[in-house]
């Protein structure tokens, strides 16, 4: 082995220019894929660790996900009946017996429910009035499927009960009305239902949609507000398992037929556009890779080229094919650890410097900076990729030379010799 390192060596250094390209190619490649998958999947661990903290992971609404079958086309179900026309049935909205479906649920194991109504109210202070959803909870339930206690900056979810009509609005929403803790605002709802209710609490999720659109109160007051006495219209759930609220929901929605949804469903169009950026990712990345490989290519043929008379003469001397065969992989294996080592040094110095970026930013969520991941993991992946590829862009000339005739080769040389 030792000889054959010597051998691949001396021809690596033969040739440095060419070697350095390659060698910084490989290292490129592996560093900007460190920085650029760190940051990507930084991100994407931030987004979905904020949904599955902030958000219920099941969300049973008061709705059907297909309206359902008129008589006609229930009873002509094969039939060519077309209906026009039809109007929906006016019933009041709500799920049916939304109590018992929360104590039917509640007996799930590794499963907490909570209670909902869901209402768009205005709510205003002096002169300014902006749009909310007041979502109305039962606070010993609520505390159990959502974060909003650990998100409360101000205030506390018992704060609920200590005056007549409390209320918990998010940061963005009370600074849009201007209003502070202690303060008394008016909520009107669409059924024209007036209330003064009190600010007793102020939440930040860092999720913008959230604080600055919605507001809490107790679910007996949501209820008098919009008329809607024992009236609830969404079930949440939260799940020990996060990973089983999709074929969770599905079963939920089979049973009782209201649209379920898990939070992978809620959130499928961004966790759509996360697969697009890892395609991109990789792809960039793995474009420089594949040029650096080429120059490995270009190094090793030009060898294997120049050194035909030296591959026979060592093949005279002893060396099997197999032995000229493994020098030359070996020098891509040289190049290809080489350049990893190189590029984790160039990773890491992008991660610290993406790191030291501060900026805010305000749209789906809030941030002062990247959010980046710092496992080891992007590392092993880039680096086994490089390697891989180094390896397989010397195994073509590798071949070239292990079928290098010695005697045809001497015996040509001989004779252009005189």
């Amino acid at each position: 082995m030792g000889l054959r390192a010597d051998i691949a060596l001396g021809h690596l250094a033969g040739r440095k220019r060419q070697t350095s390209v390659s060698l910084l190619g490989v290292a490129m490649g592996v560093g900007f894929f460190i920085g650029i998958a760190a940051m990507m999947q930084g991100f994407q661990e931030y987004f979905i660790a904020k949904i599955i903290d902030v958000s219920p992971h099941i969300v049973m609404k008061d709705e059907y996900r297909r309206p359902p079958l008129q008589p006609a086309q229930r009873r002509f179900e094969e039939g060519a009946v077309f209906l026009s026309g039809v109007k929906p049935k006016d019933e009041p909205r709500g799920i049916k017996n939304g109590g018992t479906r929360v104590a039917e649920l509640s007996q799930l194991s590794g499963v907490a429910v909570a209670p909902v109504l869901s209402e768009q109210i205005i709510l205003r202070y002096g002169s300014k009035d902006v749009s909310s959803e007041l979502l109305g909870i039962e606070p010993a339930r609520e505390r159990r499927v959502s974060n909003l206690e650990h998100d409360l900056i101000v205030g506390n979810l018992d704060d609920l009960f200590t005056v007549a009509n409390g209320v918990i609005l998010g940061e963005g929403l009370a600074e849009k009305l201007g209003a502070v803790a202690g303060d008394t605002i008016t909520a009107l709802s669409t059924a024209g239902v007036v209330m003064k209710m009190k600010i007793v609490g102020i939440f930040a999720t860092g999720i913008t949609q959230m604080d600055n659109g919605q507001s809490y109160a107790l679910l007996k007051k949501a209820q008098v507000l919009s008329d809607r006495p024992n009236v609830i219209n969404r079930v949440r759930l939260r799940l020990d398992d996060v990973e089983e609220a999709e074929a969770l929901a599905r079963q939920i929605e089979r049973r009782y037929a209201y649209r379920t949804e898990s939070w992978q469903e809620s959130n499928r169009n961004v966790l759509g556009i996360f697969v697009i950026q890892n395609g991109i990712m990789y792809s960039t990345t793995g474009a420089i890779l594949v040029v650096a490989a080429f120059g490995i290519f270009n190094i090793i043929s030009t060898v294997v080229l120049e050194k035909t008379r030296d591959i026979a003469i060592l093949k005279s001397l002893g060396l099997t094919s197999r032995d000229v065969e493994a020098v030359f992989l070996l020098e891509g294996l040289i190049v290809g650890v080489a350049g990893s080592l190189l590029g984790w040094a160039i990773g890491y110095g992008l991660v610290q410097l993406l790191a030291s970026i501060r900026f805010e930013i305000e749209g789906f969520t809030k941030s002062e900076g990247f959010k980046l991941d710092y496992g080891f993991e992007h590392y092993a992946i880039a680096a086994t990729a490089a390697i891989l590829a180094a390896v397989f862009a010397a195994y073509l000339p590798a071949r070239r030379a292990a079928r290098v005739d010695p005697v045809e080769t001497v015996s040509y040389t001989h004779l252009r010799a005189h």
